[in-house]
């Protein structure tokens, strides 16, 4: 019997297969886009998958500022944030966020969906984020991705 085909392969990150994945978001609900890049941005579609490396695709998402949201969500869901001083809590909605900072919407979804601690940190650099059409990496010739076709 060859034991050597029962050995299971861990990535590292020479052997990490890393690609540039665009996503439009127009048109998209935010926790299904969200969910969808950040499957991609850990790689847990990849066959090699290795929970203690950073084996995912860079993401640029498009459009951050034609996301949708279900429901009431645009007016009755809280961003809660504090300074640390007493009385110090601020509260934001997304309709507030939207006008801000656009892409701030969709990193904060995304965020809280990678692992917190220092693989998540790395991952979340992987995340580029626009709130128009354009975006300045074209030189790495991302693939356009279809939503639905993520499972």
């Amino acid at each position: 019997m060859n034991t050597l085909s029962y050995k299971t392969i861990s990535a590292n990150r020479e052997t990490v297969n890393k690609e540039w994945v665009l996503i439009d978001a127009e048109g998209q609900v935010l926790g299904r886009l969200a969910t969808k890049a950040a499957r991609l941005l850990r790689g847990k579609m990849k066959t090699d998958f290795t929970p203690h490396v950073d084996c995912g695709d860079n993401v640029i998402i498009i459009n951050a500022e034609k996301i949708v949201f279900t429901g009431k969500k645009l007016t009755d869901k809280e961003y809660l944030s504090h300074s640390g001083y007493p009385g110090g809590q601020k509260v934001t909605t997304p309709k507030e966020l939207l006008a801000k900072k656009p892409h701030a919407v969709i990193e904060k979804a995304i965020r809280g969906m990678l692992p917190k601690n220092r693989l998540g940190a790395a991952l979340f650099r992987n995340l580029h984020v626009y709130a128009g059409p354009e975006h300045p990496h074209q030189a790495q010739q991302p693939k356009t991705i279809n939503l639905t076709s993520i499972r």
